[in-house]
């Protein structure tokens, strides 16, 4: 009888997005943008509509999935990237399609 191993970490792989690539989309349809970072950091600017969801926050999923539509992509960003990557991993293994922002917050302001 022969082994077969099921690798529960076989999530698919997170897509991301360039910031450039991001201000093209912006300007061409309306797209779920979500901003996983903390309020005093969302003082120092965000992408205009952005919403709002603090991965910090114990209830982060829930106020994430009250605030997006499952049938459409979901670009999240954070301050560099991190934060973004592990929101992506919670949203996609609740079904929502994620990209990540490339750079995050800081790569978006030096280059707009």
């Amino acid at each position: 009888m022969g082994f077969f191993f099921i690798n529960c970490n076989s999530q698919e792989e997170i897509k991301s997005i360039s910031t450039s690539d991001l201000k093209m989309l912006l300007e061409k349809e309306k797209i779920q943008l979500l901003d996983v970072r903390s309020p005093e950091e969302i003082e120092q600017g965000f992408i205009k509509t952005a919403k709002f969801a603090n991965f910090f926050d114990t209830d982060f999923y829930t106020k994430a999935a009250t605030l997006l539509d499952k049938s459409k992509p979901v670009y999240l960003y954070c301050r560099s990237g991190n934060r973004s990557s592990k929101s992506a991993k919670i949203l996609q293994k609740k079904g929502f399609e994620v990209y990540t922002v490339l750079g995050g917050f800081n790569k978006w302001e030096q280059e707009n």
